[in-house]
């Protein structure tokens, strides 16, 4: 009896590197057999084996602190380091759960948008984007966090490529050209920290970098380390390459990156600012407040006013998310614990709403062949089930009571009124009025017209895609009513991010 005992605290010991290990070794199985189905079947085991990982670890986490797993046997920080805490624990989670979910989403090739000789490739490319998000999560080496944040978008590309027609590989393009020079902006960041301290983890960068703080070539890593994660996490306005991979990408695939992608690189920006720099340094010494607000605003404003204009729903969607971003990024300059609470809560709230926001239209794209407003007129009564995902969470977006969205903004209000912000807390309210505007916008199509003429009537989807559009919307309404069970682990990394940059 005690065989069993000891093989499972040693895989238990493991889960740190499980994480990172599983994705990468299943990619390549999928293209070794090719075969679609067990593709699929291999990619959703493996994203619920990350599911399980994660939650273990954030369990863990939360019973006994921080984990630290040294590779090879190296400690650090000779060696790298894989250092769990509640913060990267909890993006962990918001990430192997969106994976969880989208895998399964469609059966065989419906809802992909991709040629299903090619369907093998793509469950390959998403468990390598999945691999590279936990493990840019996970690693406490500033180095590996590059070495992560390459694997994620060279598989991002090429699951934006994927979609149809000239636009998605236009799309795709932009998006390595711009997350290129992110990439390389934050090498050299990183570069320039090596060379003052000669150290890359985390942690020790920390210590090391206190004596330093004053040099020319700290204050230089800075700007170039905030200016590369700003491109990678589609910061104000260094956004543009977000709307063409979200519009043109296969509707799945704009599901899992809008969910995931930029929130893993706001994860990156928290533990740079907060873990590398301290509060005093980047809102004491650099004031970065001064900037990151009113670039926050900004995104908050432009981003809805310009998802009013648009007339496809992906594209609505993706500047909405820029708006979203502005939400999280406030949060931060607040440096507080209301505020950064707000902000690291609305890590997962967002990644709940729009990614059930996303496979509601990976739904009507399957049905209809369009992702265009005006083609969804009078769905509200052939995909009644469907539609009223959309409407919940357009309610969440727009941060109505008894949703994730009020949950975010509540706290983000709260944390503008302790710095004496009250006009900040204004306007987050404002805000959410454009929000209201292009959630009408497309309510109003679908519910108050008819089908236009000569479109053929539509049907419900399969069960294969209602559910797991419903698990992520429901999910904004059941964290929406009991929002302590996150907020809660929010609070606890938004202290932990404060307390322990100093």
């Amino acid at each position: 009896m005690s065989d069993p005992v000891v093989v499972q605290a040693a895989l238990t010991d493991h889960l740190p590197v499980l994480q990172v290990i599983v994705p990468l070794l299943a990619a390549p199985v999928c293209v070794i057999f090719k075969e679609r189905r067990a593709s699929r079947a291999l990619a959703i085991a493996a994203s619920w084996l990350c599911l399980y990982i994660s939650v273990s670890l954030l369990g863990t986490v939360l019973d006994h602190g921080a984990i630290s797993y040294a590779l090879g046997g190296w400690a650090a920080p000779y060696g790298i380091e894989y250092r769990v805490d509640v913060v990267n624990a909890y993006v962990l989670v918001i990430v192997s759960a969106v994976a969880a979910v989208v895998m399964p989403f469609g059966r065989s090739e419906e809802g992909l948008d991709v040629d299903p000789s090619r369907v093998h490739l793509y469950y390959a490319a998403l468990l390598l984007c999945l691999c590279g998000l936990l493990g840019m999560a996970v690693t406490g080496d500033a180095f590996n966090i590059f070495v992560f944040l390459e694997i994620s978008s060279l598989a991002s590309y090429t699951l934006i490529a994927t979609g149809k027609g000239r636009r998605a590989l236009r799309a795709a393009y932009s998006y390595l050209v711009m997350g290129t020079i992110g990439g390389t902006f934050y090498l050299i960041g990183i570069g320039l920290l090596y060379q003052v301290t000669g150290t890359l983890n985390i942690g020790d960068l920390a210590v090391r970098l206190e004596p330093v703080m004053q040099s020319r070539e700290v204050v230089v890593a800075f700007a170039f380390l905030v200016v590369g994660l700003g491109i990678k996490l589609a910061l104000f306005p260094l956004h543009q390459w977000l709307p063409n991979a979200y519009t043109y990408a296969p509707a799945k695939v704009s599901a899992f990156l809008a969910a995931t992608a930029t929130k893993v690189g706001v994860y990156v920006l928290l533990r740079v600012l907060f873990g590398i720099f301290g509060v005093a340094f980047v809102f004491g010494q650099l004031e970065l407040h001064k900037l990151l607000v009113p670039l926050s605003l900004a995104a908050m404003f432009i981003g809805s006013i310009a998802a009013i204009a648009q007339t496809n729903i992906k594209r609505l969607l993706a500047y909405s998310s820029i708006a979203q971003i502005g939400y999280m990024t406030l949060g931060i300059a607040m440096a507080n614990v209301s505020g950064l609470t707000g902000g690291i809560v609305h890590l997962f709230n967002h990644a709940m709403m729009k990614g059930g926001l996303f496979l509601v239209v990976a739904c009507v794209v399957a049905r209809t062949g369009s992702a265009r407003i005006e083609d969804m007129a009078g769905l509200g009564k052939q995909m009644p089930v469907t539609m009223a995902a959309f409407v919940v969470g357009g309610l969440s977006l727009i941060g109505v009571p008894a949703t994730v969205g009020f949950v975010s903004k509540w706290y983000l209000v709260q944390g503008a009124l302790q710095r004496g912000w009250n006009w900040a807390a204004v306007l987050i309210l404002l805000s959410s009025l454009l929000a209201v505007v292009y959630v009408w916008r497309v309510l109003e199509v679908v519910y108050f017209r008819d089908r236009p003429a000569g479109a053929p009537d539509v049907t419900e989807v399969g069960a294969a895609m209602r559910i797991p559009t419903w698990i992520l919307i429901g999910a904004s309404v059941v964290f929406g009513l009991q929002a302590n069970l996150t907020v809660g682990v929010a609070e606890k990394a938004a202290l932990v991010l404060l307390g322990g940059a100093g």
